[in-house]
């Protein structure tokens, strides 16, 4: 099996998982739903973003659709470096693997923005309808993209003395993902961890 089919296999892995459970999620739950898995620090919580993993956003109309532009750009280009890597006799099967996770992740979120918003109808205050008669809740590009994951371990206040935030309420770790975001950043750790002399080699 070559380097390239075993990179595919594993985005057509990540893909599938993504989509499920995300497709899951919005044609089951309404917005703001959760319930606990485990305790109270591994939560399913149902939520949507504009914009950037874990809930980062570029303002209105003109953030959303230039995000979701350059993500389709930067998928192509990391798509085009994929398939070089896999020519080079050079480069080792986890570096190709932890691109290949970067890309399958960028591309989960991509699939949101262009899709969810014409398969759905909205999610506020009811479980959305898929494929709805009078259309989805927002034209191509201009999906929100699903997330879940909640892991709020510690749910306290910093201590009075502390700098700035003295007796401030804080949650670690705040951000709600999906599988697609998990994919970008444990690769992402994965090449800085290990990979680093791979990037900047010739191909």
């Amino acid at each position: 099996m070559s380097k390239l089919t075993k990179a595919i296999i594993l985005i057509a892995i990540i893909l599938f998982i993504d989509q499920a459970l995300k497709i899951y999620i919005k044609s089951t739950m309404f917005l703001g739903q959760e319930f606990n898995v485990i305790g109270n620090w591994f939560i399913i919580h149902f939520t949507e973003n504009n914009g950037m993993a874990y809930g980062m956003e570029l303002g209105g109309n003109f953030g959303k659709i230039a995000l979701s532009i350059f993500r389709i750009i930067a998928v192509g280009f990391i798509g085009y470096y994929l398939y070089k890597l896999s020519k080079s006799k050079e480069k080792n099967m986890g570096y190709m693997l932890s691109i290949g996770g970067i890309f399958a992740g960028a591309l989960g979120n991509i699939l949101d923005s262009l899709f969810y918003g014409v398969m759905f109808s909205d999610s506020y205050y009811r479980v959305a309808e898929v494929l709805p008669e009078g259309g989805g809740y927002a034209p191509v590009l201009y999906g929100k993209v699903v997330d879940m994951f909640y892991f709020p371990i510690i749910n306290g206040h910093f201590p009075e003395w502390f700098p700035i935030w003295g007796n401030e309420h804080f949650i670690f770790f705040r951000p709600v993902f999906n599988i697609a975001d998990a994919s970008i950043t444990v690769s992402v750790i994965t090449i800085i961890l290990f990979f680093r002399k791979n990037i900047n080699s010739k191909l």
